[in-house]
């Protein structure tokens, strides 16, 4: 049996989980929430311990200090020293064209991660901030990137290229690459499993802080709401999705905002927290419920932003199977779903609210009887999938 520690450092949290491989068996596990933002929590679970505290996290080498001082603890540890890890699988997000599989980190995959710092500016820099803290954390351990554009793969051209000039998209590798594609992979793989169909087709949509949404065919993705980076398709936490490529011109030539300012006003300060001042659904919930009009508003067009990609998905695919709901907010949010299930008659899709409201943290359906369409919650599990990969490569390759 070998420990496989696995760091998820996303945009605002960092997820990790300490598992025995190759039994799966969950030694330790939690995250820290809500990193740069006020209120910021850390979660740690053991067999024998469990434990919710604030902690100050203005950045993710603080947080994932923090992890590790506890699964090193003696009272509350699983562990008593950095050796008995001998390996650490990282989700990286984007791997460009130059990772297409898991791979054992070395200086030249930070350099090109780092590269790819542009395209990925929410993700990247901590996913490589994470890298470098568990390097010195466990200078022994071999440390594994997981990539998230490595499910998006098999998504066929006529999906994934752009209508720009050729020469420009071969030359300088733009294309769609898309990403969460390990929460993705994860979650479509356990709803064909559910649905014990030799052919399916499944609309998998991840609704966190980050957003996306994937057309899967057979358990291939073959389109997906994310592109060359990470800020189109679905409204996200602070991240605008979609936009009229004419807004940008008119912000730089009209207005006057450089480049990188109109960047970091799409990556940073739009989405749900440009309309409403608040980056966590969970506020603008409460101030919807409480008659804030504008977070209400935001709500609907998070909601009709999705619908809008399912009735396209649907098409591309000639029909659907199953929609999954899956993230923090998918899996939690019983506002969301119900937005986006409403009014989808015409698909075949009918929600059971008295499902819809429940809490449960495994897969279940939340659709009503007579519902064409199945519609499942499925926790998805990130650090599993990367543990299994990492075992795979860092242990056994």
């Amino acid at each position: 049996m070998k420990n496989i520690l696995i760091i998820n450092s996303g945009s605002s949290s960092l997820k990790f989980q300490l598992i025995q491989m190759p039994s799966e068996e969950v030694l330790a596990s939690g995250m820290v929430e809500r990193i740069g933002l006020e209120g910021s929590k850390l979660h740690y679970k053991t067999k024998n311990e469990s434990i919710s505290e604030e902690l100050l996290a203005k950045d993710h080498a603080i947080a994932l200090k923090a992890i590790t001082d506890l699964l090193m603890d003696s009272e509350k540890g699983v562990i008593k020293n950095a050796e008995e890890i001998p390996a650490i699988g990282h989700r990286v997000v984007h791997g460009g064209d130059s990772f297409s599989k898991t791979i054992v980190i070395d200086e030249k995959v930070k350099t090109k991660i780092r590269e790819y710092f542009s395209l990925a500016p929410l993700h990247n820099p901590p996913n490589l901030k994470g890298i470098e803290v568990a390097e010195k954390l466990f200078p022994n351990a071999t440390q594994v990137a997981v990539f998230d554009t490595a499910f998006h793969r098999s998504i066929p051209k006529q999906a994934s290229q752009y209508a720009i000039p050729t020469k420009l998209s071969e030359k300088h590798h733009i294309q769609l690459y898309g990403f969460h594609g390990t929460s993705h992979k994860y979650v479509t793989e356990k709803a064909i499993e559910y649905l014990q169909k030799e052919n399916s087709k499944i609309i998998s949509i991840h609704l966190g802080n980050g957003c996306s949404i994937t057309a899967v065919q057979d358990g291939k993705s073959i389109d997906h709401s994310l592109g060359f980076g990470p800020v189109n398709g679905l409204i996200m936490g602070t991240r605008s999705g979609d936009i009229d490529q004419s807004v940008i011109f008119y912000l730089v030539e009209q207005l006057g905002y450089s480049a990188q300012e109109v960047s970091d006003i799409l990556h940073n300060k739009s989405g749900m927290y440009g309309l409403t001042g608040y980056s966590d659904l969970r506020d603008i919930e409460e101030q919807a419920a409480n008659g804030n009009k504008q977070c209400q508003l935001a709500l609907d067009m998070n909601a009709y932003r999705i619908k809008k990609y399912i009735g396209a998905y649907t098409a591309a695919m000639n029909g659907v199977d199953a929609l999954v709901f899956t993230a923090g907010i998918g899996e939690n949010s019983d506002v969301i779903r119900k937005l986006v299930c409403a009014d989808m008659e015409f698909f075949g899709i009918k929600l059971n609210e008295d499902k819809n409201k429940q809490r449960l943290k495994e897969l279940r359906t939340i659709n009503a009887e007579d519902s064409k369409v199945q519609v499942l919650v499925i926790p998805t599990n990130e650090e599993l999938e990367i543990a299994q990969q990492t075992y795979n490569l860092g242990i056994n390759g």
